[in-house]
């Protein structure tokens, strides 16, 4: 496995994306970028620098149009901004130029840069259920058997969108609980538009994968969802996505990922996506039945067998730091505040 903040750079996909923040004298500034094995890439402000080498008389006009600072337009602008960003890649293999058309630094140290969630502003959250193992052993603590609708509908819910952390951010103790979780998921990220798609065309619409750590109270959560509505409040004052997009074709496949999760630096459990009972696929197409998804929505898998602190019957407390491991993508890192 890799990490974005290990060593073993060499076995990382070409396109890894995520979003950073640099200090300027007008405050902070927030840029997509590309992790490659010697700092972080701006890739907007290189693509400009490439079409200046080009002849092109508007350089960042044009690079902005092809190839946007913001992950969100990025990922809109599907195919033709990745492929803009591959061209973009292998020209600045072979150049290395100091900056840009305008003097702007197109190449960090990951420590100069403060990185964010990779998506900050996606335009939606909806988190599925799609791991029998830990659909059984939550039920089983209820003494209750796995209802047989769960095995006819790939059942969702929606999260905040906007209260999201990203790699290495702390996340607050939240006032209401004795009984804070994490929960280890695999995400997909939505790149095309669409209505009605059947599970076997649901693939193109999918741009990429993270990791979601899925915050939970599990005292209130379990409190507001015996009035069965809900998870709402258990769930909704944060969430954890990176550190990185990865592209989906740099995932040999998103249904054989071997996930892990350690709580300061102990291992606590281990699963694989191919556990998942629902694909991302059926997610798709049971979520645009007579409904649309965009880009920039997100779709989580659910929390993996064993991948959670109510499966194992041990709990975060305040202080610790939770490392979310999955394979091709990385280490999504956060610490209890």
């Amino acid at each position: 496995m890799t990490s974005v903040h290990g060593d073993k750079l060499e076995d990382r996909p070409t396109v890894r994306l995520c979003t950073f923040e640099i200090r300027t004298h007008l405050g902070r500034c927030r840029r997509l970028g590309l992790f490659l094995a010697d700092g972080v890439l701006d890739i907007n402000f290189a693509t400009a620098w490439r079409l200046a080498a080009e002849g092109v008389l508007n350089p960042h006009q044009l690079a902005n149009a092809l190839v946007p600072s913001g992950m969100l337009l990025f990922i809109s602008l599907g195919e033709r901004a990745l492929a803009e960003a591959r061209l973009t890649i292998d020209r600045w293999k072979e150049s290395k130029p100091d900056g840009g058309p305008g003097g702007e630094t197109l190449l960090y140290a990951r420590d100069e840069v403060h990185f964010t969630t990779p998506l900050p502003d996606p335009r939606s959250i909806r988190d599925f259920y799609a791991f029998e193992e830990h659909v059984r052993k939550g039920f089983a603590k209820r003494d209750e058997p796995v209802p047989k609708e769960w095995y006819e509908l790939p059942v969702y819910y929606k999260t905040a969108a906007h209260n999201l952390l990203g790699p290495e951010a702390d996340v607050n103790w939240p006032s209401f609980t004795q009984r804070f979780d994490f929960e280890l998921e695999l995400a997909a990220v939505i790149g095309r538009a669409g209505r009605d798609i059947k599970a076997a065309n649901a693939s193109p619409y999918i741009f990429g994968y993270t990791i979601m750590n899925d915050f939970s109270a599990r005292d209130i959560q379990r409190r507001e969802m015996k009035v069965r509505l809900g998870p709402a409040k258990g769930k909704d004052w944060a969430t954890a996505l990176g550190p990185v997009i990865v592209t989906a074709d740099e995932i040999p496949d998103p249904h054989n990922l071997a996930m892990s999760a350690r709580i300061n630096g102990e291992f606590w459990s281990s699963g694989n996506s191919k556990d998942m009972f629902w694909s991302f696929e059926q997610m798709i197409e049971f979520l645009t039945e007579d409904d649309f998804i965009q880009p920039g929505d997100i779709i989580g898998s659910g929390t993996v067998g064993t991948g959670c602190g109510l499966e194992l019957d041990r709990w975060v407390q305040r202080g610790d730091v939770m490392e979310l491991e999955v394979e091709h993508i990385g280490v999504l890192r956060n610490r209890v505040r």
